[in-house]
């Protein structure tokens, strides 16, 4: 196997093992939720957690492979990834299971720009294309794949498996990454800027602060909580902009998100995947507590999901540059929408005709929109600003992931008390589906396409 091969195995291993840890731990959340005693809307930090550490990491991580050499950072954040989901599974309390998943999520965010980098510079042309396909099939298949794996783990072993399955993973990554990854040596001059930390803590506080006054307004806590952690959020994102006037590389650009093609992605992701997460978390304990499902069952529908993602995610491919991005992502809309309007109409284990129609129709809806996101997101940038357009987009990606599951409990924990449990997930459902199709007013801003 040639170098490049082996660099694109070693990212693409690290991916996949990120991906499945976004996605199969939300199956064990039912039985970790009963456990430790904790609300559908607390479980929810599991996910956040992961999503947070996530985004500290990534824009520093190329920075250290400068500093530490590639090598060395790579087999060094997979070891500490497996450490930590075995300490996951070794937790006592939903504190140190939460704890646990933020190192995790730093050790992920580590790996996945740094390996991305080498794995691209060695493809080029259509190449390059090849490689790019592969890791959205990973970044669609993967977590579509794990909740049926991690359904099987839970029924069968407990929750506490599904973290110990990723050691020997984690592990085979960092073998792979200290075997085959060359080390070229430690950039000693100042071959990149300073990461900007000041503004990454902040972005940090903006992010951390919404998630928290959703997760306890949601809970019940009243407006006490939740406005001071908005009013947190809101100071830190003044002081943020104003530290991004100031600072000559910060860590977020915002004036790109000036440009449509960037900022109609974003929203795109937030509107199909991050929507997809918060109902899709909400299902989970809807057709387990209140439909009494098995893991396992929920997993198989997944597996439609799965199926409809890879469908459309091909699709895409072969027509994108025919038609372009809007009529894609309009067309994303309506299937996902659709798909979860089905699902609000589940009212028992019998209705699976709905249920296989809902889990398709979010498949297809969930791979066209975030391959299109994907391929559109980055193509009004070049040079230096590619790299901060790169991260502004995979914030982005990872945190509507944690927005999505926190909105969707905050509107069943508020629709509970008025309408009943499956009333509440019903109406959340709705609520999902109508909040799906927002992204339709933006799209008349996307320029027509141009050839790349």
């Amino acid at each position: 196997m040639s170098y490049r091969y082996r660099i694109a195995l070693v990212f693409v291993a690290g991916f996949f093992i990120d991906c499945i840890n976004i996605f199969m731990p939300a199956v064990a959340l039912p039985r970790l939720a009963a456990e430790f005693q904790i609300g559908s809307q607390s479980s929810a930090w599991v996910a956040n957690a992961y999503v947070l550490g996530l985004t500290l990491a990534i824009p520093i991580s190329t920075w250290l492979a400068s500093r530490w050499g590639a090598r060395q950072l790579l087999t060094t954040s997979m070891l500490v990834f497996a450490l930590a989901v075995w300490a996951c599974g070794q937790a006592g309390s939903f504190g140190a299971v939460t704890a646990w998943r933020f190192v995790q999520g730093m050790a992920g965010g580590l790996l996945i720009p740094v390996g991305q980098a080498m794995a691209f510079s060695l493809f080029q042309g259509p190449q390059r294309a090849h490689i790019s396909t592969l890791v959205m099939s990973v970044a669609l298949i993967a977590p579509a794949l794990s909740p049926a794996l991690g359904g099987w783990i839970v029924d069968i072993s407990g929750w506490r498996w599904v973290f110990y399955a990723n050691v020997p993973l984690a592990v085979l990554a960092a073998a792979l990454a200290w075997c085959w990854v060359r080390d070229d040596g430690r950039e000693t001059g100042a071959a990149l800027p300073r990461p900007d930390i000041p503004g990454l803590l902040l972005v940090t506080v903006v992010l951390a602060s919404l998630l928290m006054g959703m997760s306890l307004y949601g809970a019940g806590l009243g407006l006490g909580w939740t406005s001071a952690c908005l009013l947190v959020g809101l100071a830190a994102s003044g002081l943020y902009v104003r530290h991004w006037r100031r600072t000559a590389h910060p860590v977020v650009a915002l004036q790109l998100l000036q440009v449509p093609r960037l900022r109609v992605s974003i929203w795109m992701y937030y509107a199909v995947p991050g929507v997809f997460t918060g109902v899709n978390l909400l299902s989970l304990f809807f057709l387990q507590d209140l439909l009494q499902m098995s893991a396992r069952q929920l997993g198989m529908f997944m597996l439609l999901y799965a199926a409809g993602a890879l469908v459309s995610m091909l699709a895409c491919g072969r027509i994108y540059h025919r038609v372009g991005a809007r009529p894609l992502f309009g067309l994303s809309l309506m299937l996902h929408s659709l798909g979860i309007a089905c699902l609000a109409m589940v009212d028992s284990a019998e209705d699976l005709g709905s249920l296989v129609l809902a889990y398709t129709l979010m498949g297809l809806g969930g791979g066209l929109a975030a391959n299109a996101a994907q391929t559109t997101a980055l193509l009004d940038f070049q040079g230096p600003q590619m790299a901060q357009a790169s991260v502004i987009w995979n914030i982005s990606r990872q945190m509507s992931f944690s927005v999505g599951a926190a909105l969707f409990l905050m509107v069943f924990q508020l629709l509970q008390p008025h309408t009943g449990a499956l009333g509440a997930y019903h109406s959340s459902f709705a609520v999902a589906a109508l909040a799906g199709l927002l992204p339709l007013t933006c799209l008349h801003t996307l320029k027509e396409r141009r050839p790349v």
